[in-house]
């Protein structure tokens, strides 16, 4: 167990990620006022690298939820939703002591080792970019990784304030090669409007081995006129995984606000699933 004094300094480099996961959706934090060409900023090679001496507590708290930080990011993948943090936390200090700068491909998660490489792809447009992790956030309940003002401008992220993506873990410079990054993207492009499917945004409400169970859940959101809720079966070799979700939605500000409406009905927090 972490030392009280340890924890405590654990959790002061922790902050300002917290506060940077805040901050992409408050209006004091913004681009720069003069557009900046973001194109010719180089991307992170990837390549081994010992964990940061601060920001990599075994779990630490915020907000009363309880975060594990992740022993690798071997094998690491997730869809979700994509915000971004810029001049209000410029020049600050992040969860890994480093400085903030965000004309840099960086990134901020919750979970994933400090430092790490992800390559974050836009499925709303299939383009991407490898960021380095080196900050903690978002902490907003709908959010799975933050981005700098450079990364999410190279992805179409910014101006929007929002986007659908998919995060991988990259571990070496052969996983971010022309030829990978193809194959990956020519996947994302699948589920994009470049194919004329786009990404479909749900809330999972709950997930239960029981049928009845689980229409007992959609039942009692349709009594507080919780619309657009249905019961997907899934497959599993122990048996039938049945889901209670609400979509597909319009937006992520839809699902914001949806999210606010369940939890303060009494609901457990529902989980974002992009399909």
């Amino acid at each position: 167990m972490m030392p009280p004094l340890r924890l405590a300094r654990a959790a002061l480099l922790i902050l300002p990620a917290v506060l940077a996961g805040c901050g992409a959706l408050e209006s004091r934090d913004s681009g720069p006022r003069r557009p900046v060409d973001t194109r010719n900023v180089q991307e992170p090679v990837p390549h081994n690298e010992p964990r940061s001496k601060y920001g990599n507590p075994s779990s630490y708290v915020v907000n009363g939820h309880e975060y594990r930080v992740l022993a690798s990011s071997n094998g690491y993948v997730e869809r979700g939703i994509a915000s971004w943090y810029g001049t209000k936390f410029h020049g600050g200090r992040t969860s890994s002591g480093e400085t903030y700068d965000m004309y840099k491909m960086t990134a901020a998660h919750k979970t994933l080792p400090i430092p790490c490489y992800v390559r974050v792809t836009n499925l709303e447009n299939g383009r991407s970019v490898i960021v380095r992790v080196n900050d903690r956030g978002p902490f907003h309940e709908n959010r799975i990784i933050d981005l700098s003002y450079a990364a999410a401008n190279r992805i179409g992220i910014n101006p929007k304030g929002t986007g659908l993506v998919e995060v991988r873990a990259v571990s070496s410079a052969e996983d971010s090669s022309p030829a990978v990054l193809a194959g990956n993207d020519a996947s994302a492009r699948m589920s994009t409007s470049a194919e004329g499917i786009k990404p479909r945004l749900y809330l999972q409400v709950g997930a239960f081995a029981s049928r009845s169970n689980a229409d007992q859940l959609r039942s009692r959101l349709a009594d507080n006129l919780i619309a657009n809720t249905t019961v997907q079966e899934t497959s599993r070799p122990e048996g039938p995984l049945y889901r209670v979700r609400i979509g597909p939605l319009s937006s992520v500000d839809q699902a914001d606000a949806l999210t606010l409406r369940i939890t303060r009905l009494g609901f457990d927090m529902p989980q974002v699933v992009i399909d």
